[in-house]
């Protein structure tokens, strides 16, 4: 099959999801104990082997409480350990243990939201964390999608969290804002990162790319070079509004930096690439002054959500989405990133409309008013 044939397959099988994929890690079934509200009781896709605490072998058992429903096990592939993704997800596998009779989650390490599209395409997860941005190119056939494209997507649920990329400079850089890029030494995040892919498309878009001398470094190495003098600008960034990644703190800890404006050119460029989404926000987690230039941030926001197969029963979907709504403090206490979902809408803030929403969030979704006619309701195979 040629790619552009691989393509089309891909987009035709947006809406069948996974079939079969339940019979590989998805085990347990919902009896009575199962109801919606809860009423019944509380890069390159190799995988890892570590799991998160909400669960052990992958086998179904019966309620803890005695009820005659079996409880259900999901398995997520997350990503590396330690990272933003999997953090959250362990964070709401034990929400799960601690407050779902008919529910519960491991949390598998994995090399990232590319590689978790491939695990999923493989039938190897039935779930998994990944980003708007991947969603975007692996629908689309686009990137490296074109190249080795998925044919079987997860459908949507939440937005569980969220990248807050932006922009700051180098006291003594010159810059103001992107309009004064030319010609500067860019730091566009580490090769590879996720939020590298997103931010040089974003430069790429906004014809920028060819005008800058780009450094590539580590992440750990970005603090020392700006230190040095040898970096202008660099692309850093918090989750959700709450604080700074690691190395951004260590930015801030060892240099002079601001927030450098977004020109309407680059603004332009954000909104016209599938999977950043535009936001300006306040700045956050910096120790010092960093509105010399500007009072907010322009971010183009790295959005995260999960993909489930329409192979996992509805039931269990809703359970999931209601754990993450009722109990969002509880996941919160482990994850303090992790998106507040006491209101349900902010669940569905991410949602791509182009692709299908899990029926069983889709019906919570519904039954809270946060539902938009133009979403999709996948269904069950």
């Amino acid at each position: 099959m040629s790619n552009g044939d691989s393509s089309r397959q891909t987009r035709r099988n947006v809406l069948k999801g996974t079939a079969g994929i339940g019979t590989i890690a998805i085990t347990g079934c919902l009896g009575n104990g199962g109801s919606s509200d809860g009423s019944s009781g509380g890069s390159d896709g190799s995988s890892g082997d570590g799991s998160s605490d909400g669960s052990s072998d992958g086998s179904s058992s019966s309620s803890t409480d005695g009820s005659s429903g079996e409880s259900y096990q999901l398995q997520m592939g997350g990503s590396s350990q330690g990272s933003t993704a999997f953090n959250s997800m362990q964070a709401l596998a034990r929400a799960l243990n601690q407050h779902s009779d008919t529910l519960s989650m491991t949390v598998q390490q994995t090399q990232g939201n590319v590689a978790n599209m491939y695990q999923y395409d493989q039938g190897s997860l039935p779930a998994v964390a990944t980003d708007n941005n991947t969603i975007s190119k692996a629908i689309a056939g686009n990137d490296r999608f074109n190249e080795q494209p998925v044919e079987n997507i997860g459908h949507q649920t939440f937005r569980f969290n969220g990248l807050d990329i932006f922009w700051v400079a180098r006291e003594g850089s010159g810059i103001e804002s992107t309009d004064d890029f030319a010609g500067k030494t860019v730091y566009p995040i580490q090769p590879g990162f996720g939020t590298r892919l997103l931010t040089e498309e974003v430069m790429r878009t906004a014809g920028m790319w060819e005008d800058v001398d780009i450094i590539n470094v580590n992440t750990s190495d970005i603090p020392g070079a700006i230190e040095e003098g040898r970096v202008d600008a660099a692309a850093v960034y918090g989750s959700n509004g709450v604080e700074l990644t690691g190395w951004a703190k260590q930015i801030d800890a060892r240099n002079d930096v601001y927030l450098a404006e977004v020109g309407d050119n680059f603004a332009q460029a954000i909104k016209d690439v599938p999977g950043a989404r535009y936001a300006e926000i306040e700045p956050y987690g910096w120790n010092q002054e960093v509105t010399k230039v500007t009072d907010s941030i322009v971010s183009w926001n790295l959005d995260l959500q999960c993909l489930i197969s329409p192979d996992v029963p509805a039931e269990a979907a809703r359970e999931l989405a209601r754990v993450s709504h009722e109990h969002t403090d509880t996941i919160q206490d482990a994850d303090q990133t992790y998106a507040d979902h006491s209101d349900a809408e902010n669940m569905t803030s991410a949602i791509i409309p182009e692709h299908p929403v899990h029926q069983g969030f889709a019906e919570f979704y519904k039954d809270k008013g946060v539902w938009d006619d133009s979403w999709t309701a996948g269904g069950s195979e």
